[in-house]
Formats: C-alpha cells, structure tokens, sequence
C-alpha cells in the first residue's frame, strides 16, 4: 500500500474531552496528518475509565473542544456490546490505516475487540502505537489482555528501547519501529523566564528545579525530595524545588517526608492538574527539570521539556538516557537520592548556558513528520 492511497485515518485512542498526555499527542498527530492533506477522524472515549479506577480528581478537560478536528465521543472500555458498534461504524468507512494507542492492558479487551470487527473488511491496516506492553503498575491479567489486543495488529511503533523490548516477549514476528515521542508543541511558544516567574510569583534570583505531571511512585518525586534536602545542606546559591502535578496517589506520604525533612519553605507546591494554557509558564519558570523516575519507558516531560529548551536532570533508566545524552542536553544519574543530589548540584554548578546549543539542535530529531512518515511507511 503507497503513502499516495492512505488517505483515510482512524485515530483510536483518548482525544477531547479527555485531558492528558495521551489525549494531546493524538489531536497533535491528528493534525499533522491533516497538515499532509489525509482525512482524519479520532474516536474517544465517552468512557475512558470507571470513576473507582481513576485516580486523580477528573477525566475531563476544561477547555474547548478543537473546532479543527473530526473527534467522536464513542468508546465505553467496559461495555462489550458498545465495541461490536465502534467496531462495526469504523469497519463500514473503510479506512487505510487505524492508528491505536496501547498504554494500559484495562483496554486490551475494548480495543482488541474493536480492532478485530475492523480487520473483518479486509482493506484496513492497524498500526499500534504502543506507549507500553507491560504496566509500570502490575495487575491480575495483563498478560492475557496484551495478548488479546496485540493479535489485529498489523505493525507497531513503540517510543522506547524498553517498550521496544517488551513488546517482543509477546510477539517476534510482526513489523515493529522506534520512532522518539515527537516535540510537545501545543502549549504555545516559550515566555521569558522574568515573565513566567512574575506568572507564578516567583522569585527572579531563585535557581529552580521542576518536577512536572502527575505523581506516583514510580515517578520518584520522594527520592527527589530527599536529594534536595540533602542538596539544601551544602553551601549554594539560593534553590527552589517547583513540584507541578497532581496526585495520583495518596498524598499523605509526600507531605510527611516534606515535614520530616525540613524543606516545606523551599518547595512551590501546585499540586493540581496543570492546565494546557498554564504548561509554558512552569516550565520557562525552571532552570532544569529533574526526571527522578524509579523506571520508566518514555517520558512526555522530555519531549515537552525539549520545546521549551530547558534542560534536564533525568535517571538512568527505561528509555530516558538515550533522550538525554549526557553531558549535553543534561545530566544522567542513577536513581538513588545521593546520586540524584550530586547532579543538581553538578548542574548548578555548570549553568543551564552551557547546554543550550547541544539541547536546541538536538531537539530536531523530534519533529512530528518523523512520526507520521513512521505509521505511513508500517501500513
């Protein structure tokens, strides 16, 4: 099949009125097909998640709809006979290529069984866009649901080595490509740091750290609290931690290490869902971001960091080190506490100067045609 006849694209995956990471990547690539003259509808979810599943406080963004997409408000993941309709609506329009997004074995029933009603038109090609295979948060019968979706599947890309690699524990045979998490670019141009800190109403002479997106576990922010703790007993310039995300675990914890270690003053708190129209603000706010992950597989901080230009403190591991090299576009570091406070202090010692050319020409591997040229090429 000729990229000349893919004309027609299914996006299946979270859109508007979700909110989320996953949500403005597929609007983003949604509008970069259309920018290359194909025809695209994206089918959302009217169910994403039942409420006793979802950990933060909503799933539902507060901004408008996008007037320049084609979004249908369809899929409900726990209702089997809701899949046999989407299923069924897609497979009569007959498109060439289904772009689906895997990030969480709860949907490998819904989406597998869609994909399968799909493949039975015998013209569709399914490209899988796999986020990960294997959960960073184990639960009873992941294996069997990645199973189950990965079947209809024509062709993969994953954004990682480490998605990459698991992915191959479940099937050997089908096509599969790395292609980087494109830039975040929807969060407007970058401000200048004096003006994304007079927004926040921080301190112009603070060096700053940020922590962005949503907290939980294996995101590390209680290591990073203590490596800043530690970091806060050396003799430096005056530092701040800037922590941006909301909860998706019980906070009670982070608040009594927060306590326990002395640096509430030191820390700006916006622990809330940051909206997509505040983002360029906490991120030209910083001098660096730190990435303290336990594990991890890709990141869509990195890709966002890099729009903004603000390098990063990342850990050595998943596939964060192969986005970061060292020493140019930041620093890596195991992710232990000592480790981790011995790079912010390397880091402030070198400047944020220093790695800017490296990270601004670097950034140019992570444009979004690279992704579309991707999917295009697999189909």
């Amino acid at each position: 099949m000729s990229s000349v006849n893919l004309s027609k694209i299914v996006i299946l995956g979270p859109a508007h009125p979700l909110r989320g990471g996953i949500a403005i990547f597929n609007e983003r690539l949604a509008r970069q097909f259309q920018n290359e003259g194909h025809d695209v509808t994206i089918y959302s979810f009217s169910l994403q998640y039942p409420g006793f599943l979802f950990p933060g406080t909503t799933q539902y963004s507060s901004e408008p709809a996008p007037a320049d997409l084609n979004i249908k408000i369809k899929v409900n993941s726990i209702h089997p006979l809701n899949w046999l309709a989407v299923g069924n609506e897609i497979k009569k329009q007959k498109p060439d290529i289904v772009v689906v997004r895997y990030w969480l074995p709860l949907m490998g029933p819904a989406l597998g069984t869609i994909l399968r009603r799909i493949k039975t038109n015998k013209h569709t090609k399914v490209i899988c866009i796999a986020d990960n295979v294997v959960p960073h948060e184990k639960r009873f019968g992941d294996h069997a649901f990645t199973n189950y979706f990965i079947k209809p599947v024509d062709a993969f890309i994953t954004m990682s080595e480490k998605v990459l690699t698991d992915l191959r524990t479940f099937t050997q045979t089908k096509p599969a490509v790395l292609q980087p998490h494109p830039l975040y670019d929807v969060f407007g141009n970058a401000v200048s740091k004096q003006e994304a800190r007079d927004h926040l109403n921080i301190d112009q002479n603070d060096f700053v750290f940020l922590f962005f997106g949503f907290i939980r576990k294996y995101k590390g922010l209680d290591l990073l609290l203590e490596a800043f703790a530690k970091l806060k007993q050396l003799p430096i310039a005056n530092c701040k931690l800037l922590i941006a995300g909301e909860f998706y675990e019980d906070r009670k914890q982070y608040d009594e290490l927060i306590d326990q270690l002395d640096i509430k003053d030191d820390l700006i708190l916006k622990t809330e869902f940051i909206a997509d129209s505040e983002v360029k603000y906490y991120l030209c706010a910083a001098d660096a971001v730190v990435q303290p992950y336990r594990n991890a597989t890709q990141s869509g901080v990195t890709p966002l960091a890099y729009h903004f230009e603000i390098p990063m403190i990342v850990t050595n591991v998943g596939g964060l080190p192969a986005f970061v090299p060292q020493g140019k576009v930041g620093l890596v570091c195991e992710p232990t506490v000592d480790a981790i406070a011995a790079a912010m202090q390397e880091y402030m010692q070198i400047g944020s100067a220093s790695f800017l050319p490296h990270l601004q020409e670097e950034k140019k591997k992570y444009d979004w045609d690279k992704m579309t040229a991707a999917i295009l090429q697999l189909a």
